[in-house]
């Protein structure tokens, strides 16, 4: 009978792993975390785990992910046909995939066309730089976890960190799903790197950029636009919400169109101090304008500020009877949008709900293009990582602070008793057009006080 190749179980002949690569090698649990300094060795691990579990399940399906198919291919490609070139029965150099004799397969894909993976099952996932990974959380929960459900998959989740964003998020999750495991190392802990040389790339780089990417540790991404979003005291608890609107309060929308990229809806609550609260968020793809336009109509919101360039998802919301107001864009609308956020995070006035996942991520991930030599700095930031916060951003850039402090309530967000807060309702009603729809939306209170004013 033939023999037929097998893979090494070791990285390669002349490298074998180094002591942190083997404690997380050997780990049980389902999902791995591994937040890392560069040069580490996280490929050279990635690429044992894949060939691991190729050798020892017959018939397994193996995926590699990168952020992008290109840097799939870069990264892991040459090192992967090299260790398994004995045992691979085809190699498909146009499709990186890697056919072994025992029918297992290994493929390497990239996050920007992760849809494809849809339908799909897999035995081992290993995803590469997650920190870099666009709408993590919506991909992973549509896309990717129902992959590993027929064969109760395993997943090694890599990076090193980008800011306190999706990536945080994910290397705490050990902490309420015993499923996950995390671990941290630093390239000093790879004892193949000359520590000289990691010394010389202390010296030569700023303290925040070393932490970052030698050290692996967690820090405030450079170039960041909204740097006075601060979690310890920005983001409240769902039970904070839920006191707020226990009191009085209206209900404002922001609204950023999508289909292939997410479309973002903020569900935002302002008190009687123009305080806003970001209490939920909806934050989706491959929904059409009419899909969303129901879910709008569901929140019964005083007021929606949309994005005017999407005239056909406008129109769908009118159909429904939304009450729609002009957002206006002009040469700075972002710029002086942002200086309105920020103010608001300054003084205190914006809270964001834990809830509110994808709108946490983009405020700690939304930068400015890094400055080069010869041009400019510009003053609006890059074009990604931004649904979430353009929806945000119509919303306070369009709503002007009430008079004098007092809020401007509609009357419909007011209880219905016959103890009305006048001063409140003189404020909402400042025209005879508003006093008919504050009538109509109150018609009990109203008819029984409006002698008053």
């Amino acid at each position: 009978m033939q023999t037929l190749p097998t893979i090494k179980t070791k990285i390669s002949e002349d490298f074998d792993m180094h002591d942190s690569q083997k404690v997380v090698s050997i780990d049980p649990h389902r999902f791995r975390v591994l937040c890392c300094g560069r040069r580490w060795g996280k490929t050279t691990l990635a690429i044992d785990q894949m060939k691991a579990c190729a050798a020892l399940r017959a018939g397994s399906r193996i995926a590699y992910i990168a952020p992008t198919f290109q840097q799939a291919r870069d990264i892991a490609w040459t090192q992967l046909k090299r260790e398994c070139k004995q045992a691979a029965r085809v190699i498909n150099e146009t499709r990186l995939e890697i056919e072994l004799y025992n029918g297992s397969l290994i493929v390497l894909r990239g996050w920007e066309a992760i849809e494809t993976l849809r339908g799909q099952n897999f035995n081992l996932i290993v995803i590469d730089e997650v920190a870099s990974m666009r709408n993590f959380w919506l991909a992973w929960q549509e896309v990717v976890r129902p992959t590993l459900t027929d064969f109760k998959g395993e997943v090694l989740f890599i990076s090193t960190p980008k800011g306190f964003n999706h990536f945080y998020d994910l290397f705490n999750l050990q902490e309420t799903d015993p499923d996950f495991k995390s671990f941290h190392y630093s390239t000093y802990d790879n004892p193949f790197i000359p520590v000289e040389e990691i010394d010389k790339a202390k010296k030569e780089l700023s303290a925040e950029r070393f932490a970052q990417e030698y050290m692996a540790d967690f820090k405030k991404t450079e170039g960041l636009v909204y740097k006075e979003f601060d979690r310890t005291r920005t983001i409240v608890t769902a039970q904070q919400i839920e006191a707020i609107r226990s009191g009085p309060h209206e209900v404002l929308v922001g609204i950023d169109f999508g289909y292939t990229n997410p479309c973002a809806v903020l569900t935002i609550l302002r008190d009687r101090t123009d305080t806003l609260y970001v209490a939920s968020e909806f934050y989706e793809t491959k929904r059409t304008d009419a899909d969303v336009a129901d879910f709008v109509a569901t929140i019964k919101a005083q007021r929606v500020y949309p994005d005017p360039e999407s005239p056909g998802a406008i129109e769908e919301l009118r159909k429904r009877g939304v009450n729609l107001r002009d957002v206006v864009k002009g040469k700075d609308s972002i710029a002086n949008g942002i200086q309105r956020v920020r103010e608001h995070l300054k003084a205190n006035k914006l809270f964001v709900s834990a809830d509110c996942k994808n709108l946490i991520m983009e405020f700690e991930t939304y930068v400015y293009p890094e400055k080069k030599d010869d041009k400019n700095n510009t003053e609006n930031p890059q074009d990604e990582n931004n649904h979430a916060l353009d929806a945000l951003r119509y919303v306070v850039a369009m709503t002007q602070p009430s008079n004098q402090g007092a809020r401007q309530f509609y009357p419909g967000a007011l209880p219905v008793n016959d103890q009305l807060n006048i001063d409140i309702l003189k404020n909402a009603v400042t025209g005879n057009a508003q006093f008919r729809t504050a009538t109509t939306r109150y018609p009990h209170g109203i008819q029984k006080q409006n002698k008053t004013w």
